[in-house]
């Protein structure tokens, strides 16, 4: 919502109120109240008929200050509200003096100056990294609506780039936008975005979060060029402002509060396959494309049903049409003995043709109209009713349909929609149908994937979501929605991965060669590659199939080659995804992620870091031309071995085998044995490559068994030309293969247990640790 008109003037439809002068400020030792007129009211004749804006500085965990801003506080509040995770023994230090009034938590602090106008500053261990000036703040309303909104803005240094939001497919920088978190159905070629998160973060290493499920309207760069101004409707704004100084700890403390990504299983990882959404399929139609892919040696992990495993009209009755699939349990029985996992598709929607509607409306499980109706309309599907979460009894209802299919081996949930729900509506549990336009998705998605962890246990339970809400990266995995077969719907794919991985999410996916359109066969080899160096892996489609022969067999060799390429890096990856559980990172990383000093990843987006180690640049063009950006430091080609170095951008033109995938120096990467499975025993044939490890630097690794729990750590420390290894238990046989120096030789008495062979140390069973000398330094 744009508040000013230019520099000088407001929006002629609006009065606004502007808090300028401190009246008092009152502390509790854990907390700071600072109660501001727009006018000195020192005076006791100007204190009356003067309104004041009240603000509450608070500490919710370390490192995070709360800044609650309000008008009138005799709102009573109203359901939804994001569930955070405050510490309510972190520690904050309170000053309050006759000049000055501060509040601290852990590295963060807010000032006030109470001597003028009022300002405030947010330091980072004594330096300022923004705040609010002098009519930043603010309180309008709109004479000709008659509606309130209350807003703030946060001042951009020079050079200050500003990431996240969710995932939207615009621009990856989002300065000089306008976005309005209001989840939609809209796809990925629009500024429109499925999943809308108000938390942004900033190359200057900190992040705001707006604390309201409902529309938050941000102008980012754009209304006032130097600030980000967001707004909400009503009488009180809440927002923390997030330390760093790295993205990453931004990161970390923003999941600790909102949320940490679940831990998917290493099943979900391989390929999965769709049925494709309106094409036509049975159970041979299905075989046919297992055993098509089998015959051709591609690994298939996951087999997805899209919509029409139900009849059409009646989504959803949770009921496998008879017509097409006459015994579905034992069909899936079939599929599992082929070693696959079952997903189907569900949506929180009951068609009036569904023979759940009738019980649905009788136990008052929907969400209803104000006319106390069952609030229906007709797209999507015919006389389409939305299951109210918020009703227990609804939950209990909607997930014992989901427990009867997880009985005959359903083994996830593809949770679609739940973006277009209505405001003119009312809810079991009373809540604000503005605020839970958004929210709804948390709810959703919630519901499924807690009964698939009562069923399947903690460590097996994965959906796969379009629609999303903070907290929401909690149940794994999501996906891109809507694209296009095209180059230009594929890099915005990656533009809207890119950013909801700056958003909290740590596990992200898209549809490989492009959902609405059949891609030319170049478009869908080139995607292949991006897909399986995506963190989840989807062939799906509208109406065509996704199989690889359909397009080309150059095709079914490319989709062989990275599939088996995924199967390989588990070791790494899964290490990467425990770290996206544990510490709030994304699997797929914004360069400037992992580059934040460096100027010429602030605005990448046609590259990524697929962990902390490997550099992914996909090719958008059918003649292999990309452009990639290297950091400073050495790089090395996974598949090549060619050795580059950054800083600096290189022209490269790549055959539909492969793209520039290059390993950064100092780095022990843990490759496995297996080309066929994702869920495997990562210790059995294990090669670790050492990738131009530095001098007075060290390389480490860790390897995890399918729990997520530690198997083995590696550390490879280098001084001068002596490498020393160091395993943390005695080990499996074992190859290290070291890259970038021409000769090296053992430096130990290991003869016979430990053996060089060129580049490759070949070591035995029960050693824990050797050196090794690298002789052409």
């Amino acid at each position: 919502m744009k508040i000013s008109d230019g520099n000088w003037l407001i929006q002629e439809n609006l009065a606004v109120l502007n808090p300028c002068h401190v009246y008092e400020i009152e502390s509790t030792g854990s907390e700071l109240t600072a109660y501001v007129a727009q006018y000195p009211v020192k005076a006791r004749e100007n204190q009356i008929d003067i309104p004041l804006i009240t603000f509450h500085f608070f500490s919710p965990r370390e490192g995070i200050i709360g800044v609650r801003m309000e008008h009138f506080t005799g709102i009573y509040p109203k359901t939804p509200e994001f569930s955070l995770q405050r510490d309510q023994a972190v520690t904050v230090h309170c000053v309050n003096d006759a000049k000055k009034a501060s509040l601290s938590s852990g590295p963060l602090s807010v000032e006030i100056d109470k001597e003028k106008l009022w300002q405030v500053d947010f330091m980072h261990e004594g330096q300022r990294i923004t705040g609010s000036g002098t009519k930043s703040a603010g309180y309008a309303s709109d004479r000709k609506l008659g509606t309130k909104t209350i807003f703030d803005r946060l001042d951009l240094s020079v050079g200050e780039v500003v990431y996240g939001l969710g995932e939207h497919f615009t621009s990856f920088v989002k300065n000089g936008q306008a976005v309005e978190t209001w989840n939609r159905d809209g796809g990925t070629s629009t500024e429109q975005a499925y999943k809308n998160i108000p938390f942004y973060v900033t190359n200057q290493g900190y992040g705001v979060f707006i604390n309201d499920p409902g529309n938050v309207s941000f102008e980012v760069a754009s209304e006032k060029v130097s600030k980000v101004q967001f707004s909400v409707p009503g009488e009180m704004l809440e927002y923390y402002v997030i330390a760093g100084p790295t993205l990453k700890q931004v990161l970390g403390r923003y999941t600790g509060l909102t949320g940490r990504p679940a831990l998917p299983p290493a099943w979900s990882f391989g390929l999965w396959l769709s049925t494709s959404f309106t094409t036509n399929y049975d159970e041979a139609t299905v075989n046919h494309f297992i055993d098509g892919m089998k015959e051709r040696q591609l690994p298939v992990h996951v087999f997805h049903f899209d919509c029409f495993w139900m009849k059409g009209l009646h989504w959803c009755d949770f009921t496998w049409d008879k017509d097409v699939f006459p015994e579905p349990a034992a069909m899936l029985m079939r599929l599992k003995e082929k070693g696959l996992k079952i997903c189907v598709w569900i949506n929180p929607y009951i068609s009036q043709q569904s023979h759940l509607f009738k019980e649905g409306m009788d136990h008052h499980y929907f969400i209803t109209n104000k006319a106390g109706n069952v609030w229906q309309w007709d797209k999507w599907q015919p006389g389409q009713a939305i299951v109210d979460f918020t009703n227990p009894a609804a939950c209990r209802w909607y997930t014992d349909c989901l427990r009867k299919l997880m009985a005959i081996g359903v083994d996830c949930f593809k949770t679609d929609f739940g973006e277009r729900i209505p405001t003119d509506v009312v809810y079991y549990d009373g809540s604000d149908p503005l605020k839970m336009h958004n929210y709804y998705a948390y709810l959703y998605n919630k519901v499924v994937y807690d009964v698939l962890k009562e069923i399947q246990g903690e460590k097996e339970a994965v959906v796969f979501a379009r629609s999303a809400s903070v907290g929401s990266q909690m149940f794994p995995v999501h996906w891109g929605g809507d694209c296009y077969g095209t180059y230009e719907s594929m890099a915005e794919s990656l533009r809207g991965g890119l950013s909801i991985g700056l958003s909290g999410f740590g596990f992200w996916s898209h549809d490989i060669g492009g959902f609405e359109n059949t891609a030319p066969a170049h478009v869908y080899k080139r995607w292949c590659a991006f897909g399986l160096l995506s963190s989840h892996s989807r062939l799906h489609g509208s109406k065509s199939y996704r199989i690889p022969w359909a397009y080309d067999e150059e095709a079914v060799d490319v989709l062989r080659f990275f599939t088996n390429w995924k199967c390989r890096l588990m070791p790494y990856l899964y290490q990467m995804a425990v770290l996206a559980a544990t510490q709030g990172l994304p699997m797929m990383r914004a360069m400037v992620l992992e580059f934040q000093e460096d100027l010429g990843c602030e605005s990448l987006d046609r590259q990524y870091m697929l962990g902390d180690s490997i550099l992914v640049a996909p090719v958008f063009r059918e003649d292999g031309k990309v452009s990639v950006y290297l950091p400073k430091g050495q790089w090395t080609h996974l598949f090549t071995g060619e050795n580059v170095s950054g800083a600096g951008w290189r022209n490269e033109i790549y055959d539909f085998k492969s793209l520039p995938i290059y390993i950064k120096e100092n780095t022990l990467l843990a490759i496995g044995a297996n080309e066929q499975r994702p869920d495997y025993d990562y210790l059995a044939g294990l090669e670790l490559h050492l990738f131009e490890l530095q001098d007075d630097n060290h390389a480490f690794c860790v390897i995890r068994d399918l729990t997520g729990a530690i198997s083995l750590e590696v550390r490879v420390v280098r001084a001068a030309a002596v490498c020393k290894v160091i395993f943390s238990k005695l080990i499996q046989p074992c190859v290290m293969v070291v890259h970038g120096y021409k000769k090296i030789k053992l430096d130990s008495t290991l003869a016979g247990e430990v053996e060089i062979k060129a580049d490759r140390i070949l070591v035995k069973e029960g050693i824990k640790e050797f050196s090794f000398i690298i002789e052409d330094i």
